[in-house]
């Protein structure tokens, strides 16, 4: 506490001492990667969640300093990494699990009517279906293996049916281009 004469008023102001951020990292920085470990289940994620999170307070330092719990703030800022990791994770293309085997028949409602496609040639058609922009893909997907109603995507999706209609008339183009250069068929 300090007191300060003011005018001839004195008056007693209670100033918090700013850690330093060098400091307040090497004393709190391995509580921080025990919470990100629990969060993320791996060591190197962890590092990386911690590592965002204190990017992030660094230039905000002096501010997050002086507020009343700096820990519970920064172990927030490290959930929100931890979740926006999690996010960006989730939105990036991955590989669906082979459901098939290459000697059974295709399963009912695939698309294939009962056909049986190789092994190969389903992935191929999936890698075609992966290099297909989003939009395209998801209205590809929606319309041929959910077998959704041009009104019914446009409703999923939140876009008109007219422009659901384009990106599976494109995407089918872009397919068709792409397998028939892989087959020689065309």
């Amino acid at each position: 506490m300090e007191t300060v004469v003011d005018g001839g008023t004195e008056r007693t102001e209670q100033r918090v001492s700013v850690p330093d951020f060098d400091e307040w990292v090497a004393a709190r920085g391995p509580a921080l990667l025990r919470l990100a470990y629990t969060l993320t289940g791996g060591a190197a994620d962890a590092e990386d969640v911690v590592q965002d999170a204190l990017s992030r307070a660094l230039p905000r330092w002096s501010r997050i300093a002086g507020m009343a719990d700096v820990d519970a703030y920064v172990r927030r800022m490290v959930v929100n990494a931890h979740t926006s990791r999690w996010r960006r994770w989730r939105r990036r293309e991955t590989p669906v699990e082979q459901v098939y085997d290459a000697d059974t028949p295709a399963a009912a409602g695939d698309g294939t009517d009962g056909v049986r496609i190789e092994h190969d040639e389903r992935c191929r058609i999936w890698d075609a279906c992966r290099a297909l922009p989003e939009a395209q893909r998801t209205a590809v997907v929606l319309r041929y293996y959910e077998q959704l109603e041009y009104a019914e995507i446009a409703e999923l999706t939140g876009v008109r049916e007219g422009s659901v209609r384009s990106r599976v008339s494109r995407g089918l183009a872009a397919l068709r281009v792409e397998l028939g250069e892989e087959r020689g068929d065309e």
